[in-house]
C-alpha cells in the first residue's frame, strides 16, 4: 500500500477518468468485458468484489482503512491512502467516501444467454439517464426479478451514477445489451412480454394474473416505448389519479415488477 499526501501524484490521474475515459463506446459493446469502471463507497466495493470483479487500483482513506482493502490488494490491485483531501480533489466527490475503486470491466451473458437463465425479465429501452437505470437496477433486483435486457441507447449500469444509485445491486442482476431489441424480442420464446405505456387503451396491470415467464419492458419518460416494440408486446398501463398521465420509469418499475413477480 502506498501512502499519497499529493492529490497530483500523477499515479492517481486514473481516477480522474471520465466515464468515457474508463470505458470507451466499443468496450461498452464488448460482451467479453474490456474497459474499467469505478465503484465509490465500502458497500459497492465489497458487492463488485464478491461477485467476481477484478480489482485494478484502489484509493482509500489513510486514516480508516477498509477491511476490503486488503482483499483488492492480495487480488493484484495497486493501492494507495490518501487523507480527506487527497480524496475529495481526485475523485471531485464533496463529501469522500473511505474508499473508491477502479475495477475491470466484468464480462457479461449476451440477450439469448441471459433469457435462459431467467423467468422474470426487465426490457428498457430509451433510457439514457443513469439514475433511471440504477433505480430500475435496485427495484428489480429487489423485488427478486431474475435479469435486465438493455437497448444500446439506454444508459450504462455499470457508470458511476448508476451503480451509487443501485447501491451494487447490478451485481446481482446479470444484465445484457442489444443494438437489436426487436430481435431479441423475438428470441423471448415461452415469455409473455408486458409493455408499460400511459395509453388509455391497454390493460389495467391489475387486471394481469401472470404465469410463467415474463418480462416488463419500460421506456424513456420522454418517449415512452417505440410503436414498433409496443406492437410486439402486450401495452398495460398503470392506473394512474386524474391529471396525472404516469410515474417516473424506476417507480413505474417498481410498480410493475410487484404487480407482476406473483
Amino acid at each position: 500500500m502506498i501512502v499519497v499526501e499529493d492529490a497530483d501524484d500523477p499515479r492517481l490521474a486514473v481516477f480522474r477518468l471520465n466515464e468515457r475515459g474508463l470505458a470507451s463506446r466499443s468496450d461498452k459493446r464488448d460482451d467479453a468485458g474490456a474497459g474499467l469502471f469505478l465503484a465509490e463507497g465500502d458497500l459497492v466495493v465489497e458487492r463488485a468484489f464478491a461477485a467476481g470483479c477484478r480489482p485494478f487500483a484502489v484509493l482509500a482513506d489513510a486514516a480508516r482503512v477498509p477491511d476490503v482493502t486488503a482483499d483488492l490488494a492480495a487480488a493484484g490491485a495497486e493501492v494507495y491512502l490518501g487523507g480527506a483531501a487527497v480524496q475529495q480533489m481526485v475523485t471531485g466527490l464533496g463529501m469522500p467516501h473511505p474508499i473508491v475503486c477502479l475495477f475491470h470491466r466484468p464480462a457479461r451473458p449476451s440477450p439469448s444467454e441471459l433469457a435462459t437463465r431467467c423467468e422474470r425479465l426487465v426490457i428498457v429501452e430509451g433510457v439514457d439517464n443513469p439514475a433511471n437505470v440504477g433505480a430500475i437496477v435496485r427495484n428489480a433486483a429487489g423485488l427478486g426479478w431474475d435479469g435486465l435486457l438493455l437497448d444500446h441507447t439506454s444508459a450504462d449500469p455499470l457508470t458511476r451514477r448508476a451503480l451509487r444509485v443501485a447501491m451494487g445491486t447490478v451485481f446481482s442482476l446479470p444484465h445484457a445489451r442489444t443494438t437489436d431489441l426487436l430481435g431479441a424480442l423475438g428470441d423471448l420464446d415461452g415469455f409473455d412480454l408486458y409493455a408499460l405505456t400511459p395509453a388509455a387503451d391497454a390493460i389495467d396491470l391489475r387486471d394481469i394474473r401472470p404465469s410463467g415467464r415474463r418480462a416488463v419492458l419500460i421506456g424513456s419518460e420522454r418517449a415512452g416505448l417505440s410503436e414498433a416494440v409496443l406492437a410486439a408486446t402486450t401495452p398495460v398501463r398503470i392506473a394512474m389519479a386524474g391529471g396525472v398521465d404516469s410515474l417516473n420509469a424506476a417507480a413505474a418499475t417498481a410498480v410493475a415488477c410487484f404487480a407482476l413477480g406473483s
